[in-house]
């Protein structure tokens, strides 16, 4: 396995495939605790095959970092969008940066 850094990404070449790997850390604004997401947050990351964490914050709002595909971080920011039924979004705040391979899983954190 090779690494190399360029830009904003990493990228891993395992037997000739090219994967790139890309962070994204996550604010989720609005009625979001006391509604599951921080579960339902961890089943979509981890269907998404996404390493990270989510946790709630003192102010009232979900926090989370994903780390994976590109492809598979849009669509986690989507779903943060509106979350699972109970919660309702109001805004969420998402900042790209380079991924570094630093989690094996996705976890609730407190």
């Amino acid at each position: 396995m090779t690494a190399t850094v360029s830009c904003f990404l990493i990228s891993f070449k395992i037997a000739g495939i090219k994967l790139c790997m890309e962070r994204v850390h996550i604010k989720v604004h609005g009625r979001v605790q006391g509604v599951f997401f921080r579960a339902y947050t961890q089943e979509e990351a981890t269907r998404l095959g996404l390493k990270g964490w989510v946790r709630n914050t003192h102010d009232g709002c979900v926090e989370a970092v994903a780390e994976g595909d590109r492809k598979a971080l849009e669509s986690f920011v989507s779903w943060c969008h509106h979350g699972p039924s109970a919660a309702k979004v109001s805004s969420v705040d998402v900042e790209w940066a380079a991924g570094t391979g630093e989690f094996a899983t996705f976890r609730v954190t407190f």
